[in-house]
């Protein structure tokens, strides 16, 4: 959930804010540190993946346990870290943090019981008498690397997933992040079993060694230029990759839907931890009648949520470094703010701000914006708001306000994008029963729910043949010496058919043979009085 951060694994030289020294947590009654070099670190998951202790369901459970005590039991210093590296007021760290995580956490307690149970699919008529299974293998030792813009709950949310799947996991919280990433740091290896799983703190140096050596799964979450490397890293070994990048998704607004209550959801998802969120609304498409009713309401619900001097409000995130302060101000001179504009540069903090006469060559519209500046592109269609999209690269997120069936349904048919939230922004992220991901330069894979088990989890196909008189008499008619009678024959057996299934098929032959003895012992009976 996080862009401008493409320094994380480019040479040290542009990468200095948050930088320090890496070091493996071994943790008992006090905190101390010991450094130990990576291929150690791996060499420690790996045998215990290998020795079979992270696969049972009890060891699965009782990590995911420990990982909501610590959320608990270490909240105040999960809130005071946020605090200290973005500002984070506690209701946001609550709603954008803890939330998500313990809600994801509960969800995979009460479900993977029957998660963890292979599958068994349809059998087909050359298949009936075989044991047809889907086994959920875990893939071994996972690299999890999370963002700097929810520091805990883009790492820990995919290890909810890792942990269920039966892996053993090397964590690597965002240097930009470095309070977040002591709290990780110091209270992982005392919550979770120290075997299975190990931080790595540091910066580019750390990052790219890690990088150079053989994982079994790695999932990313940052920009789109860093998971390129990321991706080309893990194609040197065939590592398998989830990418969960970003992009500009668009939000697109006609004059259908209550003006007041659009906007106030548009301008919160956009200001939600200052815009720096990968799904926040990047850019407004909408006609320039429909521009004005919004501004009109903007300018009143700005100030409703925080009040009329931003720097003073406790309600808005800091913008993280002085680098993207001067990144996103540079922004808003070079175009007109129609709401705000304003920034402190010692706090770090940007006013709420809205620029109109935006084009489409404009430098805001080049990259994802990650702070509280909505442009607005004015368009007299929906339908030329959809081409717009379009002609750009595909979104994580797309958001529609419209109460029109038939605009819905041309955004929901005639676009790519990660998600789409009809009416709202950001929420479709708190519904477990939808998986989060991208498509194309946003992301690949998905997680969250069900969906992060899986992604977790080799799905490794079983069949079950007996090999007694019977089993081989059902597989005679494959060997040689071929002929056309077998030929045939097997065409018919292999067949995929429509209409009733097998388990159909099945429960009525058992019925017929219920039936047929029965009929049976009713004539046997009668035969005996006879």
């Amino acid at each position: 959930m996080t862009r401008v951060d493409s320094e994380l694994i480019l040479p040290a030289a542009k990468q200095t804010e948050g930088h320090y020294n890496p070091v493996i947590v071994d943790v008992d009654d006090e905190p101390k540190r010991e450094e130990r070099p990576v291929e150690e670190v791996l060499e420690s998951a790996r045998n215990a993946f290998k020795s079979g202790k992270t696969r049972p369901l009890k060891f699965r459970t009782e990590q995911l346990k420990a990982l909501e005590r610590f959320l608990v039991e270490c909240e105040d210093e999960i809130g005071k870290a946020l605090y200290e590296d973005l500002r984070k007021h506690r209701q946001e760290m609550t709603m954008g943090e803890l939330v998500l995580l313990m809600h994801d956490l509960r969800h995979t307690l009460f479900e993977l019981p029957r998660w963890i149970k292979p599958a068994s699919p349809e059998r087909r008529l050359i298949n009936l008498l075989d044991g047809v299974h889907v086994y959920n293998d875990p893939y071994g030792v996972v690299l999890i690397m999370g963002a700097w813009n929810y520091p805990f709950m883009l790492l820990l949310g995919p290890l909810i997933g890792a942990i269920a799947g039966g892996n053993c996991v090397i964590l690597k919280p965002s240097e930009l992040a470095p309070q977040s990433a002591k709290v990780i740091a110091k209270h992982i290896p005392r919550y979770l079993d120290k075997a299975c799983f190990h931080v790595v703190t540091g910066g580019v140096d750390e990052t790219t060694e890690l990088l150079k050596n053989r994982f079994d799964y790695i999932f990313f979450t940052g920009s789109t230029n860093v998971g390129k490397i990321v991706h080309q890293a893990a194609a040197k070994f065939l590592t398998p990759t989830t990418l969960e990048l970003g992009g500009k998704s668009p939000v697109y607004l006609d004059d259908s839907v209550d003006m007041m209550k659009a906007t106030r959801r548009i301008l919160w998802g956009k200001c939600f931890n200052a815009g720096q969120t990968c799904i926040s609304p990047d850019y407004l498409l909408c006609s320039k009648e429909t521009e004005e009713k919004f501004l009109a309401c903007a300018r009143q619900i700005v100030t409703q949520f925080y009040g009329e001097d931003v720097k003073v409000t406790p309600h808005l995130s800091k913008i993280l470094t002085e680098r993207h302060y001067n990144r996103l101000m540079a922004f808003i001179q070079s175009s007109n703010a129609a709401i705000g504009g304003a920034g402190d540069p010692r706090e770090r903090i940007i006013s709420p701000t809205v620029l109109t006469g935006v084009k489409a060559e404009d430098s805001v519209m080049q990259e994802e914006i990650f702070g509280p500046i909505l442009p607005i592109i004015t368009v007299n269609s929906a339908q030329e708001a959809v081409d717009f999209i379009n002609k750009r690269e595909k979104p994580l997120a797309l958001y529609v306000f419209s109460k029109r069936k038939n605009v819905q349904d041309l955004f929901l048919n005639g676009t790519s994008s990660g998600a789409v939230t009809i009416n709202d922004t950001i929420m479709h992220i708190l519904t477990e029963g939808l998986p989060f991901g991208g498509v194309g330069s946003s992301g690949m894979g998905s997680y969250h729910g069900k969906q992060g088990f899986d992604t977790f989890t080799h799905k490794k196909s079983v069949l079950v043949r007996g090999i007694g008189m019977i089993g081989e008499v059902s597989v005679m008619v494959r060997y040689p010496p071929y002929s056309n009678f077998k030929a045939n024959l097997l065409s018919f057996a292999l067949k995929k058919r429509r209409g009733i299934s097998f388990r159909v098929v099945k429960t009525l032959l058992v019925f017929g043979l219920g039936v047929g003895f029965a009929y049976g012992l009713q004539y046997l009976c009668k035969k005996g009085e006879e």
